[in-house]
C-alpha cells in the first residue's frame, strides 16, 4: 500500500459528487418526458412487483444521502462540535427539505384541500433526520443491526399480519398493511387514491436504504486505501444484491411498498455503482464527462426543485394552438417521422439541460444552496 493511496482515501471523492449529480439528472429525465403516452418501458416505474432501471434512481439517491451523512458528520465530530448544535441543524434542515416538498406539492395552484403530504423530498427529509441522529449516537454495528431488524420486522408485518377487512395478509395495490395504515394516519390525499408510494410504514425500510449508504460511508472514512474500499464496496454490494434477489422469492421486489428485498437489491447495485465510480474517477483519474454530474450534484436538491417549479412553463401553460410546449415538440418530431418515444426522450433530455443552465450558473458563482 503506497502513501499516495492512503492519502487519497481521505481526500474528497469526485466520484460521489458525480454519482449524486447523474442520479438527480436521471430523476429529472424520467419525471419529465415529452409525453407520458410515449415512453420506453425502462424509463417508467414498474406498476407493482418487479423492477425497472427507473426504480433504481430514488433508492440510489437515498443511499447517497446515507454516505453523505457519514462524510459530513465525521468531520464535525472530529472537529469537536457539540452534538447539541448538530441536532438542531439536523432538525432545521429536515424541516426545510420537508417544507420544500410541501411547496412543490402545492405549486402552482396552492390547493390546500387537495394537498399530498407524502412525497419524494418529504421522505428524503425523514430519512436524512433518522440517519443523522442514528449516526451521531451509534456505531456501525448497531446501525447494521438496526437496519436488519427493521427489514425483518417489516417483512414479517407485511406478510403475516392480516390486512384489516381482508382476513389474510395481502400485498396488492391499495390492499396491504402499509396502505391500510396510510389510510388511517396519513393526512391529505394520496398519490394513488387509496395508497401512496411514500407512505408512513414504507418509510421505515427506506430509512434502511439510508443506513446501507451510511455503512458504505463508514468504509470510505475508515482510512483504508481506495483500492480496498472499491473491493469491499463491490463485494458487499454483490452479496446484498444477491440476497435481495433471493428474498424477492418470498417478499417480492417492489418500489411502491419499498420491500425489504427491494432495499437489499437496490442498495447492492448502488454500492457496486459507487465502487465502479471510485475506481474509474478517483483511482484511474477518468474525469472526462464527469463535470456534468459534479455540477448537478453540487446543487442536487436545488436542481430537483427547479425542475418542479419550471415544469409549469414547459408542461402546463398552453401556447399557440392551445397546446403546451411538450405537446408541440413531440407532435412536431412525430410528424417528421420520428418515433414518438424517441421524441419524448429527446424532450426529457432537453429539459435536463434546461435545468442544467441555472445549476451551472450557481456552480460558476460558487453558490451552493444547502437547505
Amino acid at each position: 500500500m503506497t502513501a499516495d493511496s492512503n492519502k487519497a482515501a481521505s481526500g474528497r471523492l469526485v466520484s460521489l459528487d458525480a454519482f449524486r449529480g447523474f442520479t438527480i439528472a436521471a430523476m429529472i429525465m424520467v419525471n419529465y418526458p415529452g409525453s407520458w403516452d410515449h415512453v420506453f418501458p425502462p424509463l417508467l416505474h414498474e406498476d407493482w412487483h418487479g423492477i425497472t432501471p427507473t426504480d433504481l434512481i430514488y433508492p440510489f439517491f437515498i443511499f447517497i444521502v446515507g454516505v453523505s451523512v457519514v462524510l459530513a458528520y465525521t468531520k464535525r465530530l472530529e472537529a469537536g462540535l457539540p452534538k447539541k448544535d448538530m441536532y438542531s441543524k439536523i432538525v432545521s434542515r429536515s424541516i426545510k427539505i420537508f417544507a420544500v416538498g410541501i411547496f412543490l406539492a402545492l405549486f402552482p395552484m396552492f390547493d390546500f384541500a387537495g394537498l399530498r403530504v407524502a412525497g419524494v423530498l418529504q421522505r428524503i427529509a425523514l430519512v436524512f433526520a433518522a440517519c443523522a441522529f442514528l449516526y451521531l449516537n451509534t456505531g456501525w454495528k448497531a446501525q447494521a443491526w438496526t437496519g436488519a431488524v427493521i427489514l425483518i420486522a417489516y417483512w414479517l408485518a407485511m406478510t403475516l399480519i392480516p390486512t384489516p377487512g381482508m382476513g389474510k395478509p395481502m400485498l396488492e395495490p391499495g390492499i396491504n398493511l402499509a396502505a391500510w395504515i396510510d389510510l388511517q394516519l396519513l393526512p391529505g390525499r394520496m398519490w394513488q387514491g387509496d395508497w401512496d408510494p411514500e407512505g408512513i410504514l414504507s418509510t421505515f425500510p427506506a430509512i434502511v436504504t439510508g443506513i446501507t449508504g451510511m455503512l458504505a460511508g463508514k468504509l470510505i472514512v475508515s482510512g483504508i486505501s481506495r483500492e480496498r474500499i472499491v473491493i469491499w464496496l463491490f463485494v458487499a454490494g454483490f452479496i446484498s444484491a444477491i440476497l435481495g434477489e433471493a428474498w424477492g422469492w418470498v417478499f417480492p421486489i417492489n418500489k411502491n411498498i419499498w420491500t425489504s428485498s427491494y432495499v437489499l437489491y437496490t442498495s447492492g447495485l448502488a454500492s457496486m455503482t459507487l465502487a465502479t465510480a471510485i475506481f474509474l474517477i478517483d483511482i484511474l483519474g477518468y474525469r472526462r464527462g464527469t463535470k456534468f454530474g459534479v455540477i448537478y450534484g453540487a446543487n442536487a436538491i436545488t436542481a430537483y426543485v427547479l425542475a418542479g417549479v419550471l415544469s409549469g412553463l414547459f408542461y402546463r401553460i398552453p401556447y399557440w394552438g392551445g397546446e403546451s410546449l411538450n405537446h408541440h415538440f413531440v407532435d412536431a418530431l412525430w410528424s417528421a417521422g420520428l418515433d414518438p418515444r424517441i421524441a419524448s426522450l429527446i424532450y426529457a433530455l432537453m429539459y435536463v439541460f434546461v435545468i442544467f443552465i441555472p445549476v451551472y450558473i450557481l456552480y460558476r458563482k460558487k453558490i451552493f444552496i444547502k437547505l
